[in-house]
């Protein structure tokens, strides 16, 4: 473990995670080391993200989103290039490579967002809240890198997939179809880069692997011993890392849908993971 920063010259693959013990890890992603931890300190981490130049990772805690340099040891000082959104109610962020780092425009719900993402088109924002549909939690969405179709979770167990199309003046969208996902909430669910899988987590411990030609389910993750809160492709759409509130990171090869690595030295829940392996 290390107090210094990380050099992402020596370090091709950034991989952190962070929950409740207001600390951010940061992992060598094939042996499992820790090799550098941020503490945060004034909250939990409920959200992760990590620039496209992997020197900032963003935190989003309660109330506040931070920024890190993670090249130095400290958080960071001013930070040029990058703008911050905060949506709603939200304890999540959305973040973006952008000229200035104020907030651009406000967007407002009627109760508090609960996932945010940015259509391909980068002109549009996709978001969900605790009320829903029908009063029942949309806890996330993922659009396809293509922006050929959207897919949203609710506390259900419930997945929803629609057609994307450019319209006149917005996206429309056309309901493709509905897949009970798991018998209790879906926490997470997430495209692969390649757009072939999305991936659905949840309270019941597992990881979803779903094929998206079809949108039938191909294998189930299974070695987490409590909910799954997060989950993120590879590059390559070839593996997954989860995190769990049982204190780990796992990191999954999505062929056998066996368990290569686990990522152990949080002491509480973790909420988040982010990785960021392009070259």
């Amino acid at each position: 473990m290390s107090d210094q920063g990380l050099n992402p010259s020596k370090n091709p693959v950034i991989l952190c995670t962070a929950g409740y013990d207001h600390t951010i890890r940061f992992w060598e992603a094939l042996s499992g080391m820790c090799i550098h931890t941020v503490q945060h300190p004034e909250s939990q981490v409920n959200s992760l993200a990590i620039s496209p130049d992997k020197r900032f990772v963003i935190a989003a805690g309660n109330p506040h989103i931070r920024m890190y340099d993670i090249t130095q040891s400290a958080t960071s000082g001013p930070v040029k290039h990058i703008a911050i959104y905060i949506i709603g109610a939200s304890k999540r962020m959305f973040s973006n490579v952008y000229r200035t780092p104020k907030c651009q425009r406000d967007y407002e719900h009627k109760g508090p967002v609960n996932h945010t993402v940015l259509h391909p088109n980068q002109g549009e924002l996709i978001s969900c809240d605790q009320l829903g549909k029908e009063d029942v939690s949309v806890n996330c969405v993922s659009v396809a890198s293509d922006g050929s179709f959207l897919v949203a979770a609710n506390n259900h167990g419930y997945c929803f997939v629609w057609k994307m199309s450019n319209g006149q003046d917005s996206t429309d969208l056309q309901p493709i179809t509905r897949i009970h996902a798991h018998d209790t909430y879906v926490t997470k669910c997430v495209l692969s880069p390649d757009v072939k899988k999305l991936a659905t987590s949840s309270a019941d411990g597992t990881i979803k692997i779903w094929a998206t030609d079809s949108f039938l389910h191909e294998k189930t993750l299974v070695g987490h011993q409590k909910w799954v809160w997060d989950c993120s492709f590879s590059a390559d759409s070839v593996y997954l890392i989860s995190a769990s509130s049982d204190q780990t990171a796992r990191l999954w090869d999505l062929q056998t849908g066996d368990t290569i690595r686990q990522y152990v030295g949080h002491n509480k829940a973790l909420t988040c993971v982010a990785l960021n392996d392009l070259p």
